[in-house]
């Protein structure tokens, strides 16, 4: 009877994650998951700085929607919001975009 070896197999998944990161991570996947936020954040990414008002007049929904969205997004960690006066400034939150990538680009 011949000898074998037994070999262990690869992880069939190399991503290095914790339940927190890994929760973090889904829900931002999930504020993308919406048409009209996705298109927030494209809006975003060439308007950076841009207020509430701007959004709503580049899409096709009401303020109170828009804030809704915006609302999802800055609790996902995609946005932050600066309080300039009454309004507040909108921009992507960098540090979380990037984080974002880095555990994507794991994936793929």
């Amino acid at each position: 009877m011949a000898h074998r070896e037994l070999s262990i197999p690869e992880p069939c998944c190399t991503l290095r994650i914790s339940g927190r990161q890994q929760k973090r991570l889904v829900e931002m996947f999930k504020a993308l998951g919406n048409p009209i936020r996705f298109e927030i954040i494209k809006f975003l990414v060439t308007h950076p700085g841009c207020f509430n008002g701007d959004i709503v007049e580049h899409l096709p929904i009401a303020q109170a929607t828009v804030s809704q969205h915006l609302k999802v997004l800055r609790e996902a960690g995609w946005i932050t919001g600066t309080i300039e006066g009454t309004a507040t400034s909108y921009c992507l939150n960098a540090g979380n975009v990037a984080w974002f990538k880095s555990k994507v680009g794991e994936i793929f």
